[in-house]
């Protein structure tokens, strides 16, 4: 570029589309490297400069900007343009330097022509311009001609990029049956090419794929639907093919394609449907309550929300024995046992059983109606129920002094199935430890089988069974509750040892102590005791009794002049009576010490004082008698040890068999014709025994086993049921520690002399040893080893350890 002057300004353009512009012997060469032309006012500007230029300071470089086409694909560099110097005159003194960004490895520079070539190949989507520096130098001294300046390289766009879905494949959803039009989904393409430049950039949409259903839009890409009644229940998936062209779709454009799969989301357009309008089921009568029956089920082609039941009875006869609730994640109907079931008394029931879809849309109404019904028929099955007690729980209140064998309350169960087997009873060991009580097996009757005390145990829970006889698995239960009702049986005593004192110098009616006592007896109107003198103290002249009316009472002196040298102490006898019926009643005796005490009431000392003795024993003396006791005891223990150890010669007869040695009866029951012992007409006839005179007493020995009538009322032993006159007599023989080891109970019949039978006595049933041999107990092994020793054949004398 040649210059005719430098301007005010060091860089001045001169239009957009030229490539350099050289002022020369008043003549304007311009070099166009594009089709942009010169704006008329631009060259306006440059007549003016070039008839003012003698006027004005001469510009060393002028620059525009320099334009060059991307992806070229020719062998040789691609010429850019030319850098030129007013002070160059083509001698080759002027050496042109490129410098910036790009130089040396995209353009270079011819140093002698200032000639700009590109040597590589050029994409404008990769970079659209390069910004470069000029410097002419002097190429003998290097010194520079010109100042540097800047310029840039712009790179022209060409339609090298095809449009892209930088977002594809796409994923959208529609509801079903939506009208037509309905917006689905937005696509966008990108287009790499400068849209500022040409059609290069301009898109253009279209559908490939997918029609009849879905369209495009061509200019936004917004995909719609262009099918009216798209059912999901039909065809829920479809996939939608959009291309996008430029060049504004004309022929020669390049295009780009994408995927929208698009589904139909679902509404409620379909109503449930019964598959079974009968269903049969069946059902246990001992099927607890809320144990399932049975399912049934309403079709629904939608899904989700659309296809949740709500499943109700809505009319049978069985709508009060039974249930029906929804299962939320198989939209099923479970039908549930509302409440207990019984063969007997109904066999069958009919349920009516609504589905619907709780969720609904307006617009889908006339598709309706969306709800449907079906039959549920019911059978009731019979099984082997255990007994069943009426009532389902016992309250009794019995008072402690009942008598034994007592019936308190019938316990009744019955068998509820259409057999009506007998029942059984009995209680739970369980509940009842202490066997207190004792049920009648056949009748249910619950009677007393020990004494009760309130005080002891005052509730007893125990549990009665009842026990089918055909089928003993089948057994029922009730609980009882007993409440031991309070009787005036204790009588009041003190909580504690009273001991008082009373001082030498007290005067008459001075408190020497206040007593209490407890009872454990709980009467309803609470306790009241009573105090006094026992009757053989009534008249005691030292201490009186008087009763406060508060269950206490205060022992005063009656006279003064205590004195401990008369009596240090005294034994007060105080009785206590309660206000229960009968009256109980109990002595409790107060021990009053005489003590010794100064002006103010407090005790000083209540021991007597020692006498001393007038003649002391010398240490010698008390030695001496201490070892004649000792002899003494020494004696006494060698005499007694001396007839422990005595022995008395003991011969042995070889004749003698030893078991006769051993086992001696000196006496012989009478048996049964021993009427000493007990009269056993008692046991034949009660009514004669108690009636008649009083009982025989065994006069050798005293019977150890008193007779157990006395404990039974005469009413009871005389019943047609024995089982209080038996209690009694268990108990009170369990009670007694020293039973002999029989049953006094059991009774044979009489056998008397001349009996055909015999006696059973074992005793005298062998005339002599030699009638029966015991050797072949030899043979039975160890264990019976004794028995040959004792009752073998005697091979000689057998000695004694």
């Amino acid at each position: 570029m040649w210059t005719s002057g430098r301007m005010s300004n060091a860089k001045s353009w001169l239009g957009l589309g030229m490539s350099l512009y050289f002022w020369g012997l008043m003549d304007l060469t311009t070099t166009v490297l594009s089709s942009t032309p010169i704006p008329r006012d631009q060259l306006e500007s440059l007549t003016s400069d070039r008839q003012q230029s003698h006027h004005r300071t001469k510009r060393s470089w002028v620059w525009n900007q320099f334009f060059v086409l991307e992806e070229y694909t020719g062998t040789d560099p691609l010429y850019v343009g030319k850098l030129h110097s007013d002070m160059d005159r083509g001698d080759g003194s002027i050496k042109y330097i490129l410098s910036g960004e790009g130089a040396g490895i995209v353009f270079t520079i011819d140093d002698t022509t200032g000639d700009i070539h590109a040597i590589q190949r050029l994409d404008r989507e990769e970079r659209a311009q390069y910004t470069l520096r000029a410097q002419a130098l002097d190429r003998r001294t290097g010194r520079p001609m010109e100042p540097e300046s800047e310029f840039i390289i712009k790179i022209q766009d060409i339609n090298d990029n095809e449009p892209r879905f930088l977002d594809g494949p796409y994923v959208a959803t529609v509801p079903e049956m939506s009208p037509v039009g309905t917006s689905v989904i937005q696509v966008t393409a990108t287009d790499a090419d400068d849209p500022t430049y040409g059609n290069s950039a301009r898109v253009v949409y279209s559908i490939l794929q997918g029609q009849p259903y879905f369209s495009v839009d061509s200019k936004t890409g917004v995909i719609r639907t262009a099918l009216m009644n798209m059912d999901r229940e039909a065809k829920e998936y479809y996939e939608v093919i959009i291309q996008a062209k430029d060049m504004g779709g004309q022929l020669g454009g390049l295009a780009g394609t994408t995927t929208v799969n698009i589904t139909l989301s679902d509404v409620n357009d379909n109503p449930p449907r019964f598959p079974q309008k009968h269903y049969q089921m069946s059902v246990l009568e001992s099927a607890p309550v809320s144990s399932t029956v049975g399912r049934v089920f309403a079709k629904d082609l939608d899904e989700g929300i659309n296809a949740e039941m709500k499943y109700t009875i809505v009319d049978g006869d069985g709508a009060d024995a039974f249930d029906i609730n929804t299962d939320p994640n198989f939209q099923v109907g479970i039908i549930t046992v509302k409440k207990p079931l019984s063969f007997e008394r109904k066999k069958s029931y009919t349920l009516k059983v609504e589905g619907a879809n709780p969720h609904l849309e307006m617009r889908f109404l006339n598709l309706g109606p969306f709800q449907d019904t079906t039959t549920v028929h019911i059978t009731v099955e019979d099984v082997d129920e255990p007994p069943v007690f009426e009532p389902g729980f016992y309250f009794v209140e019995v008072p402690e002094d009942v008598t034994i064998g007592t019936t308190i309350q019938i316990i009744s169960a019955k068998d509820p199935d259409v057999t009506n087997n007998s029942i059984r009873y009995s209680i739970d060991r369980s509940s009842d430890p202490g066997r207190f009580f004792y049920v009648d097996i056949t009748t249910g009757a619950l009677m007393t089988a020990r004494p009760l005390d309130r005080e002891e145990f005052s509730w007893h829970n125990i549990t009665v069974l009842a026990m089918e006889m055909n089928n003993p698995s089948q057994v029922g239960s009730v609980a009882v509750t007993i409440k031991v009702l309070d009787v005036n049986d204790n009588a009041p005593e003190f909580p504690r040892f009273y001991e008082a004192f009373v001082c030498e110098n007290a005067k008459a009616g001075q408190l020497i102590q206040t007593v209490s006592a407890v009872d454990q007896d709980d009467p309803h109107n609470g306790q009241h005791f009573y105090y006094s003198l026992a009757p053989e103290a009534a008249n005691n002249p030292n201490f009186t009794v008087r009763d406060n009316q508060d269950n206490t009472a205060r022992i005063l002196t009656r006279r003064s002049g205590f004195r401990q040298q008369e009596q240090s102490v005294f034994y007060l006898p105080i009785l206590i009576a309660d206000s229960g019926q009968p009256v109980l009643s109990s002595t409790g005796t107060l021990t009053i010490q005489v003590c010794s005490c100064n002006d103010d009431g407090h005790v000083m000392s209540c021991s007597p004082e020692a006498y001393m003795l007038p003649v002391s024993l010398s240490r010698g003396a008390l030695i001496a008698i201490l070892a004649c006791i000792f002899v003494l005891l020494v004696l006494v223990l060698l005499i007694l040890s001396m007839r422990r150890h005595r022995k008395q010669p003991y011969i042995i007869d070889d004749e003698e068999n030893i078991h006769e040695n051993i086992v001696r009866y000196d006496d012989e029951g009478g048996g049964e014709e021993d009427t000493e012992a007990f009269d056993i007409a008692a046991m034949w006839n009660p009514r004669e025994a108690q009636a008649g005179a009083a009982p025989k007493t065994r006069q050798d020995m005293l019977p150890e086993i008193e007779s157990l009538s006395r404990y039974v009322p005469q009413t009871c032993a005389v019943s047609s049921t024995v089982h209080s006159y038996v209690l009694a007599k268990l108990y009170e023989a369990d009670m007694d520690l020293w039973a002999p080891p029989f049953d006094s109970l059991q009774t044979y019949m009489f056998e008397g002399e001349g009996s055909l039978a015999g006696s059973l006595s074992s005793l005298q049933s062998a005339t002599s040893d030699s009638e029966q041999s015991f050797d072949f107990l030899t043979d039975w092994g160890p264990r019976f080893r004794k028995l040959a020793e004792l009752y073998g054949a005697s091979e000689g004398p057998t000695p004694l350890w």
